[in-house]
């Protein structure tokens, strides 16, 4: 990784005896780790500090396993499809179904064999948006391919957002290039999906595909209400993200709805001064 140190080509009793600043420089940073006979010099130093460091070593040991082991928790579904056969298997997610503005955007990605990224998880429980940000930027640099498709808000008025989310799901396997053998998708069935695919309940949060294609769907949307917010000041857009807050709804009353709420939601009917409408949700 970039910005980390290699350690010193140098006896272990020779690195052991710098100053203590200088081992924490180096070790704490150290790439590639450090070696178990240097950690062990360290845990027998009579420095109280050296041996705090190597306590801290261990420690951060224990968590970089720990993670290892929940990344590779959340590659056995595509593992297990790898084992009958499948090549190219993408993961499916959306974001959006809730708001009151702006279109349902989804988005595929596949994995390259072995890609283990630290932190990768459910958008939903990463609550930094920062990490989010740069943890999807990571996967669309090492994807083998990702693509990001959407609903727009005329198409969520006129079918229903379940069916939008659905069709925006499908345009985003679709974009997907080159095409996949399998599609992991959260929660459901893609109608006219190009592939064979399989629904996981809670998928974001237990597929690592899935949980790829979540980061992607969210920060893509995120991004584009930021957009709209420079657009449409005053309605809070770019804090909200087009969700019901206090704050949007009180901006829907004052202001009034815009082109790019969703005329079919009930709060939006409202500001309208029309009845709500009674769709199914299917």
């Amino acid at each position: 990784m970039s910005g980390r140190k290699p350690i010193p080509e140098t006896s272990v009793d020779s690195f052991v005896a710098q100053s203590l600043g200088k081992l924490r420089e180096f070790i704490l940073a150290a790439d590639p780790p450090i070696s178990d006979q240097l950690l062990e010099a360290l845990e027998k130093d009579a420095r109280s500090g050296a041996r705090k460091l190597a306590s801290e070593i261990r420690k951060r040991r224990l968590i970089d396993l720990k993670e290892k082991q929940r990344l590779d928790g959340l590659f056995r579904f595509e593992n297990a499809l790898a084992v009958q056969g499948y090549k190219l298997i993408a993961g499916v997610d959306e974001a959006g179904m809730a708001p009151l503005a702006g279109p349902v955007i989804a988005a595929a990605a596949i994995l390259p064999d072995n890609y283990r990224l630290p932190g990768l998880d459910d958008s939903k429980k990463i609550t930094d948006e920062r990490k989010r940000d740069a943890l999807a930027s990571e996967i669309k640099k090492n994807a083998v391919c990702w693509s990001a498709g959407r609903a727009e808000v005329e198409e969520i008025d006129r079918m229903n957002i379940y069916r939008a989310g659905l069709l925006a799901m499908r345009r985003a396997v679709c974009g997907l290039n080159p095409k996949p053998d399998f599609a992991l998708v959260d929660a459901r069935n893609i109608p006219g999906c190009p592939c064979p695919q399989k629904g996981i309940i809670h998928g974001d949060a237990l597929c690592a595909s899935i949980a790829a294609a979540s980061l992607i769907a969210k920060t893509t949307r995120d991004a584009y209400m930021i957009e709209q917010d420079r657009i449409y000041p005053g309605y809070g857009f770019a804090a909200h993200k087009g969700y019901p807050t206090l704050e949007h709804l009180r901006a829907l009353k004052k202001l009034g709805p815009l082109a790019i709420h969703r005329k079919s939601f009930a709060p939006v009917r409202e500001a309208l001064g029309v009845q709500p409408v009674q769709n199914k949700l299917f």
